[in-house]
């Protein structure tokens, strides 16, 4: 390693304790849990390094080492030397290689296509002539233009391949693209002997279009990668860069958020989006901290009160002493948990890696046997070879291969139609696994935006006056009243007075719109929320004249009906919400889920989903909010309707559209039938190679019977993946 690099490796180099030192790694070649497993070991029999942990998700290593002992610099060297090639962890770096790295996967998935369709055209016209009258220099030529396609094809295509297995071969070991490599080349090689020698058969189409499955898999992994990264992107958009730090003498000054430090006090103005976690010191007004605790309302702040890094002051000014900033922030500790929760998520095995695992080693165990029986029956070693290659070929996976991806890619389109969008392909598999279903409340089991709950015991007159004069609030609770009432017209010379409302003259009468107190409405206000205990209240006046009114979440229109079809299914229903106890209790009465916490924080979930799967459950969790973001992340697997954070939206593994929850049972259904089908095609591949094995390796597979049997095993997967589509014109709440 240069002084150079060296030098750079420093930078990233972070102290977390005195002579202990940290830095994450972004690594490249993590293909499987096997080579996460040999970099861990390997860093960890470093002298100095106390902990080595690969985050499989997020193909990256934190490492933490004795500065006395080794340096950055000596870990990169070590990586290097177990097979893997690493760089300091830096986000705009790693976003270019991401990018340069899906677009060749592109390329190589785009020319093993093209050179797929091609050679199998050729084929099929050879296949053809050998039963009827082909020549053999027509038959020739046909598999030289097959070589000249499929040799520079296979060559550049099969890169990822070839060089992740070259260079764990020169640091002797062996990941899973070892065989895969083996198998295309020694196709390749004998389907070139076999056309130098006029033989009637070669297998150019099975190496190239083994290829193209391989690369789609491939490249759903790199997307899948490219997801997880989008995480720490939008986290950090929810992050303010700069805060008013107050001075000694009152006077402020504009410095970045990295720059304040725990006991510094800082001015918070309204519409300030909030940096640092801290106690309100001075100063009256609301905070929204929708995106951090998932309740909408705005929460009043006062002297004494806890502030966190995330939210946003709506209408007053705050002094506020800081007791984190750019690190230690509760904003810090989702990362932290999302982080951690798609590192154990990483770990789900899909239905085809399992199968993989085994298929592999039998079918070149059996090639390698096949070909030592036959040189010790006394056959010649290049006919012994033939015979052992045709075992490869004719066990090509292509039925195996298409099994998965076939009934993902129908499920995936029905459920599309029915309102259900799918972010990874293995969401299928996984959603027909949950046994236990939980739900966040506000904007999940309840629409997003509060509607006004009593409105039909309020006098027309005053609802009218008092939407007209929400127009010129912006608190949402105000837009919310507004809107009920499609006001379009506001009042004039509007005055607002920063914590309390807004305030207005009208033909000589003050009209108030704002907290009870503010409104003089205090028993309206106590007497609506007998009648609508978890609900948020805004006051109107008007002289003596004076109202309350009730905005809540309203349930999902088939939420009963949806709860009540899980259940039916045999499924656990579980309510977690950072909303207030009164809140969640009415939801959780209205739809008879007797199992509820309230007030969670994001922890809090996490813990929760912990103890499920430490009972062996597997949990859909359904949320919106960012304190569900690490739940999300952490569950078996989860949803989040189209309306959530951004955040959520990108941890969930699917979005459903619309105001209705049916979209969800919806998609347990078809996961369920997409499942069996599944197993079904599983079932036949390994039934296929039941039969062909044996055959195959007493040489009287002919190229042709094996080039029929792969196509008709293909055909036949996908056939039975098309019954994925039934019954999508059901919704699961009619079911």
């Amino acid at each position: 390693m240069s002084m150079s690099e060296t030098m750079d490796c420093s930078a990233f180099v972070k102290h977390v304790a005195p002579g202990r030192a940290s830095m994450d790694i972004a690594v490249e070649g993590i293909r499987c849990a096997a080579c996460a497993s040999a970099i861990e070991r390997g860093l960890s029999n470093e002298p100095g390094v106390a902990n080595a942990r690969v985050n499989f998700a997020l193909k990256r290593v934190t490492v933490e080492w004795d500065e006395a002992k080794t340096a950055g610099a000596r870990i990169l060297e070590k990586l290097d030397a177990i097979g893997y090639q690493g760089h300091p962890f830096e986000a705009g770096v790693a976003d270019r290689s991401e990018a340069q790295a899906t677009a060749h996967l592109l390329r190589c998935l785009g020319v093993a296509a093209f050179g797929a369709m091609n050679i199998m055209l050729l084929s099929v016209s050879v296949w053809s002539g050998n039963v009827s009258d082909i020549d053999h220099e027509t038959r020739d030529f046909f598999h030289w233009m097959s070589a000249l396609i499929a040799l520079p094809v296979a060559a550049y295509s099969g890169r990822p391949f070839f060089d992740s297995a070259l260079a764990a071969l020169r640091h002797r070991a062996v990941n899973m693209d070892v065989p895969i490599t083996l198998g295309i080349v020694l196709a390749l090689i004998m389907s070139v002997v076999q056309t130098m020698q006029h033989a009637e058969h070669a297998y150019f189409d099975s190496a190239v279009m083994l290829i193209f499955f391989l690369l789609i898999g491939r490249l759903l992994d790199q997307m899948m990668r490219k997801r997880t990264r989008d995480l720490a992107a939008n986290l950090a958009s929810l992050r303010a860069e700069t805060a008013l730090k107050l001075e000694d003498d009152g006077s402020t000054l504009l410095v970045p958020v990295r720059a304040i430090m725990p006991g510094d006090r800082i001015l918070v103005r309204p519409g300030d989006k909030i940096g640092v976690d801290g106690i309100v010191r001075a100063g009256r007004s609301h905070v929204d901290q929708s995106l951090v605790t998932g309740e909408t309302a705005h929460v009043a702040m006062t002297d004494g009160d806890r502030i966190y890094a995330g939210t946003s002051n709506i209408d007053g000014a705050l002094t506020v002493e800081v007791t984190a900033a750019s690190e230690g922030t509760l904003l810090d500790e989702i990362e932290k948990l999302l982080i951690h929760a798609t590192a154990v998520r990483s770990t789900y095995v899909l239905l085809a890696d399992r199968a993989a695992r085994l298929y592999a080693p039998f079918v070149h165990t059996m090639a390698a046997a096949t070909f030592v029986g036959w040189m010790l029956a006394g056959l010649p070693w290049s006919q012994a070879l033939v015979i052992a290659i045709t075992v490869l070929i004719i066990t090509c996976p292509c039925a195996l291969g298409l099994a998965i991806p076939a009934v993902q890619v129908i499920a995936s389109g029905s459920l599309f139609r029915s309102g259900v969008l799918l972010r990874t392909g293995d969401v299928i598999e996984r959603l027909a696994e949950v046994d236990t279903v939980i739900f966040d409340k506000t904007g999940t089991l309840t629409l997003p935006s509060p509607e006004v709950v009593n409105a039909a015991k309020i006098d027309a007159e005053i609802y009218g006056d008092a939407a007209r004069l929400a127009l010129s609030s912006r608190h949402p609770l105000a837009q919310a009243l507004a809107r009920s009432a499609n006001a379009r017209t506001p009042f004039d010379n509007v005055h607002e007075e920063a914590g309390q409302g807004i305030s207005c003259i009208v033909d000589g009468r003050e009209l108030r719109l704002g907290s009870a107190s503010f409104c003089g409405a205090e028993a309206e206000a106590a007497f609506a929320a007998q009648a609508h205990p978890g609900a948020s209240f805004v006051c109107f006046s008007d002289g003596e004249r004076r109202a309350a009114f009730a905005l809540g979440q309203q349930l999902r229109a088939d939420a009963v009906d949806v709860v009540k079809a899980i259940r039916a299914r045999g499924l656990e229903v579980e309510i977690l919400s950072g909303d207030s106890e009164a809140a969640v209790a009415e939801i959780a009465g209205k739809l008879g889920v007797t199992r509820w916490q309230a007030g969670v924080r994001p922890a809090g979930k996490i813990a929760r989903l912990d103890e499920l799967r430490a009972q062996g459950r597997k949990a859909l969790m359904i949320g919106d909010g960012l304190n569900d973001a690490p739940a999300l992340a952490a569950a078996h697997v989860s949803m989040s309707p189209v309306t959530a954070a951004h955040l959520s939206q990108t941890a969930a593994d699917a979005l459903f559209l619309g105001e209705k929850l049916s979209p969800v049972l919806q998609a347990m259904d078809v996961a369920r039938r997409g499942r069996k089908l599944m197993m079904q095609n599983i079932w036949f591949a390994v039934g296929y190679n039941i039969i062909a094995v044996p055959v195959a390796v007493a040489g009287l597979a002919t190229p042709l019977v094996a080039a029929l049997a792969m196509s008709g095993s293909s055909v036949i997967v996908t056939l039975n993946a098309l019954r994925a589509r039934g019954g999508e014109k059901a919704t699961g709440a009619e079911k």
